[in-house]
């Protein structure tokens, strides 16, 4: 298996350079020359599988041979011990057709979770292999930061550097920042919004001399986060009766890593009805699928934080899909939305993607009322970003009416206890993982959206 960059400027690479890499050294995101795909037959088996199996299986279809099947095994079962849950994303219906894929069983209560802790025994596979260490750069809108922290935190051949937007994600999401006590974890909060951090990332990225002395990244940039993320696609679809049967899923997204992960198993022959693009208020991909116009607006603050963001990486892969794998065009789109903050996505790469897409942009009111709303009819309480995809799921709906419309659940209602408590009037009890975030001490820096200044801290990180 190979793997290309969007912008067509880079060499092909490995399975486990580009977990290594993150980014193409074009600055595109890599994507494979070809999708493997699985039959029906495949598909059924598993239905026989426990989930670790399933994502070992998975894995190894893109790491091709570069990983043997018992060491994949071996990763996939330990990333998933530590859930709280035996099925790890398990489905709970609530109403007749509609379900939820709860994804916030892991030590942070985030759908993150689930791809991290495998991607974290990749990196100390391919590090060991190499005798390396690496210095791992991470942009959060609040729960990449706490899941890569999680994964990553106290190991020897890792030093991690987070970057977070002050005073834009939860309290309960700052704390699984800032509390880990371990020396190889470095917090910084950003005087800005996460698309501030997201392109300093990316510009960070882009320097050779970084990139040499071992820099890389585990935001959805990194193919292996995407590939983790396509495993509960087809733990669920299967557990609601594919292949014979077609599903639709409703995603929450800001960076469409999620939603992209869902475009990855379809196109693997998961089959997939609808992919439903929830947004907030920042409505950049939903208004794509809908009128095949990409533009930047500014960012909103709102009850669902994690999803305020105004550039979404992952919609790159998209484009580059939809333009048939035209890396000039990609390259030539993405420095016209550097420039001008717009891109009219051409017409046969929009045919493709509302063969597949639908999106709803949810705002304030309904994100409320459906917390209420799902509450009062069904006693479970939802958290906001899990609201705004249960409140596109309903307006948008599915094609038939018999297939199963699945709404990812990406993050615990006790992440977001104020908002959920507004809300609703009743306040989740915290989880064993929250208490134990209680009067620990934050070590946190603070500096403005500057390039310069965190590139001198992760100069001063990585010793160079």
């Amino acid at each position: 298996m190979r793997y290309i960059s969007t912008r067509g400027g880079a060499p092909a690479a490995g399975f486990l350079d580009v977990v290594l890499e993150g980014l193409a050294p074009d600055g595109g995101l890599y994507i494979p020359e070809a999708w493997p795909e699985l039959s029906s037959d495949e598909l059924r088996a598993y239905g026989r599988m426990d989930y670790a199996a399933v994502a070992a299986d998975l894995l190894g279809r893109f790491a091709g041979d570069e990983i043997d099947k018992s060491t994949l095994r071996h990763m996939a079962d330990d990333a998933y011990a530590c859930f709280t849950h035996a099925a790890v994303t398990p489905l709970k219906q609530l109403e007749r057709g509609l379900w939820l894929l709860e994804l916030f069983h892991g030590p942070t209560l985030a759908f993150k979770d689930v791809a991290m802790q495998l991607l974290a025994r990749l990196y100390d596979h391919a590090l060991g292999l190499r005798g390396r260490t690496a210095t791992i750069l991470v942009a959060t809108s609040g729960d990449t930061g706490g899941a890569a922290v999680e994964a990553f935190r106290g190991r020897s051949n890792i030093r991690l550097v987070v970057l977070y937007p002050h005073g834009r994600i939860s309290d309960v999401q700052r704390l699984f920042i800032t509390t880990p006590e371990e020396d190889n974890v470095h917090v910084i909060a950003i005087d800005g919004v996460f698309d501030d951090c997201q392109a300093i990332v990316k510009s960070l990225f882009q320097d050779q001399g970084l990139h040499n002395a071992g820099l890389s990244g585990v935001n959805s940039i990194n193919w292996s986060r995407i590939v983790g993320q396509t495993v509960y696609y087809f733990t669920s679809a299967v557990a609601l009766g594919a292949p014979h049967r077609r599903i639709a899923y409703s995603v929450p997204t800001g960076n469409f890593g999620d939603a992209f992960a869902g475009y990855v198993a379809h196109r693997m022959g998961l089959p997939i009805e609808r992919l439903i693009v929830a947004t907030n208020a920042n409505d950049i991909m939903s208004r794509m699928v809908e009128t095949g116009r990409y533009a930047r607006s500014p960012v909103v603050a709102t009850q669902s934080p994690a999803m305020d963001i105004q550039a979404a990486s992952n919609f790159e892969r998209l484009y580059f899909e939809g333009v048939r794998h035209e890396g000039v065009d990609t390259a030539r789109a993405m420095r016209a939305f550097a420039d001008t903050v717009v891109i009219d996505v051409p017409p046969s790469a929009m045919t493709m993607i509302r063969g597949l897409f639908r999106g709803a942009g949810i705002d304030e009111a309904e994100t409320a009322r459906t917390m209420v709303a799902t509450h009062h009819s069904t006693g479970e309480l939802i958290d906001p970003h899990t609201a705004v995809g249960v409140a596109a799921a309903r307006r948008i709906g599915r094609a038939a009416p018999e297939t199963p419309l699945v709404v990812l659940a990406t993050a615990h209602p006790a992440k977001f206890p104020e908002t959920v408590l507004a809300a609703t009037g009743v306040e989740p009890a915290p989880p064993p993982q929250v208490l134990a975030l209680k009067n620990k001490r934050e070590r946190i820096r603070r500096l403005p959206a500057d390039l310069g200044a965190v590139k001198s801290v992760v100069r001063e990180v990585m010793g160079v």
